[in-house]
């Protein structure tokens, strides 16, 4: 080899022991062969004590099964192979280069495996990329919460963090359609405070505030948790009941309207008790659109104000199963 060739060898070596992924290099017994200053730094074991280790015994809690099913693919078909952080988080248990000012303290890893062939063709060595990915497996998680969350603020009321009108609605033209398809037996059911006005007008609007949300607390303790349920607006709330007859919204209804009205709410210096007037309807041929759901269930709230309130009021026809409070 002339001295121009030593020096470009000595380069490339130099190069391929500082670069900033890992570099690993086994045979087919699994000995290492090549250890890069990435592996040593982040391991704590040096070059010397690595080459010629058996990789499973330096690092007994390697996927030991699973990675020599990959390294000796890759011999045998002598085709490269990879894994993804999102598959498995990382194969070697290193800390992050930023455990303190990064997003997580452990090491997110991409791994590449490399059939390495001799001067003849043969596959003589398998090399291992470790490449260290942290920032970006944090960013997208971080950016995929995040979205979560804003998708989760745009479905959500704010001050009783049930469903918002916009959503529900979502939620019952899919129960609309799903009974449609395979006729099943659906109710919805609308609830709305009795004499709500004059708690704002008398005790404040920080008082209606709280009275909204305790009655949406006790709405979300009666609900199942198949149901549905959101704010419909102001002092009104609706609760989609999926595979539930009119009979069972009536019953549903009545223990939530018995719950209210048994519940003392506290607002600041005075503490009130409130009735609810309900209405359910249960899905049936007759309906064209789930609009008219709503509107069906609609009237059975208003007839069950108009009968004198604190009562559930049923509808599916002009018959309308009244209990009264």
């Amino acid at each position: 080899m002339t001295p121009t060739e030593n020096n470009d060898m000595h380069l490339l070596l130099q190069l391929l022991r500082t670069l900033d992924v890992g570099l690993v290099m086994v045979d087919r017994d699994h000995r290492i062969r090549l250890w890069n200053s990435f592996m040593e730094s982040h391991s704590g074991i040096h070059t010397g004590d690595a080459v010629g280790t058996n990789l499973f015994s330096l690092f007994p809690e390697l996927p030991e099964d699973w990675l020599k099913a990959r390294i000796d693919a890759a011999f045998s078909l002598q085709s490269r192979s990879h894994s993804i952080w999102q598959l498995h988080r990382r194969l070697f248990d290193f800390k992050s280069s930023r455990p303190l000012t990064g997003r997580s303290q452990m090491m997110y890893q991409n791994v590449s495996m490399i059939p390495i062939t001799d001067v003849d063709k043969t596959v003589s060595r398998v090399g291992l990329i470790i490449y260290d990915v942290t920032e970006m497996a944090t960013s997208k998680m971080a950016l995929e919460t995040a979205n979560r969350s804003l998708e989760t603020l745009s479905r959500t009321d704010p001050l009783t963090a049930l469903f918002n009108r916009g959503y529900w609605e979502e939620c019952l033209l899919t129960e609309f359609r799903r009974c449609q398809r395979g006729r099943t037996r659906s109710s919805l059911l609308l609830l709305d405070i009795d004499h709500f006005k004059p708690v704002n007008d008398t005790l404040g609007h920080q008082a209606g505030d709280e009275v909204i949300r305790e009655v949406a607390d006790l709405l979300k303790q009666t609900a199942r948790a198949t149901d549905t349920a959101g704010r419909y607006g102001g002092e009104e709330f609706a609760l989609i009941l999926p595979d539930t007859t009119k009979e069972d919204a009536l019953q549903m209804a009545e223990r939530l309207r018995k719950l209210i009205a048994g519940h003392p709410m506290d607002c600041g210096s005075e503490t009130i008790r409130i009735t609810v007037s309900l209405g359910v309807c249960e899905f049936n041929d007759t309906l064209t659109d789930y609009r008219q759901w709503i509107e069906c269930t609609d009237r059975a709230l208003y007839r069950a104000k108009e009968g004198g309130r604190n009562r559930s009021c049923a509808s599916l026809d002009d018959n309308c199963d009244d209990i009264a409070g």
